[in-house]
């Protein structure tokens, strides 16, 4: 007889999220330390990024809609 290994309830235990797409894409940027510093001087600094990141892109989408 087989051994089953593994918990049954792994779902009860994983991680979920409330945000409507998932964080799996990774990315990876050079900094100044200066930067990085101030950066996780912040309470929650990867959402701080995030949203930097989105605000740039939303910028960058706006000014490209307005040309055209």
């Amino acid at each position: 007889m087989t051994k089953r290994k593994g918990n049954p309830d792994i779902k009860n235990y994983g991680f979920s999220t409330d945000r409507p797409e998932p964080l799996i894409a990774k990315l990876t940027v050079r900094l100044p330390q200066s930067m990085m510093d101030k950066l996780k001087a912040l309470d929650n600094y990867p959402e701080f990024v995030r949203q930097c990141i989105q605000d740039g892109l939303d910028k960058l989408e706006k000014s490209n809609n307005e040309e055209a």
